[in-house]
């Protein structure tokens, strides 16, 4: 059983990180014409929601090694 709580907390943690990618949800975000932006504010806001997807993919291949490993 804990096999699959494993993997279910890794597909979770993707889903959750891929709907907060794909909606902008982050802290402090708002919304403003595109030419009042900075552009390192943007590049900061790439890197943060890069670093978000790529910490979910670990979690899930993670998740999906415990997995290959308990079987």
């Amino acid at each position: 059983m804990t096999v699959h709580r494993r993997a279910a907390a890794g597909l979770a943690t993707l889903i959750t990180a891929a709907a907060l990618l794909l909606t902008g949800c982050t802290s402090g975000t708002k919304a403003q014409p595109q030419d009042t932006r900075s552009v390192s504010s943007d590049d900061a806001r790439v890197k943060d929601m890069q670093q978000k997807l790529d910490d979910a993919e670990s979690a899930a291949a993670q998740a999906d090694s415990d997995a290959a490993q308990n079987n």
